[in-house]
């Protein structure tokens, strides 16, 4: 399952180590951004390994476009999940601002058939 969201950077948190019981390092990058909705909501992605650097170039405050997956495990009968980022994009000023439908006019109204005439239907 992929998903998107556009947001603003709101924080990056520091990069966690460490080495997996099998020996193998790892790294972990968080940040968190703000969505650009009625009711804002803030979001916590995690980048592994090397995806952490699709933070280069990103600071808080910037308008991004985040692509991520959801992935939920279960620990000794607890559930946790992670939002894993795959891609992260600066959102262009065109598509972050609000698209609303056009107005509506009285001239889209198409005209009323002059001739009833040919029209066969008993209603």
């Amino acid at each position: 399952m992929s998903i998107q969201v556009k947001g603003t950077v709101i924080q990056i948190l520091k990069p966690e180590y460490g080495v997996s019981k099998a020996g193998k390092e790892w790294t972990k990058q968080e940040f968190v951004i703000e969505t650009n909705e009625q009711f804002p909501k803030k979001v916590c992605f995690t980048l592994f390994g090397d995806k952490s650097s699709l933070l280069n170039g990103i600071t808080e405050g910037s308008e991004v476009e985040v692509f991520f997956s959801v992935e939920s495990r279960d620990f000794n009968g607890k559930w946790f999940h992670n939002i894993n980022a795959w891609k992260i994009e600066p959102a262009s000023s065109a598509s972050a601002s609000k698209s609303y439908p056009p107005e509506f006019l009285s001239e889209n109204i198409p005209p009323e058939p002059a001739d009833d005439s040919g029209n066969d239907l008993p209603f």
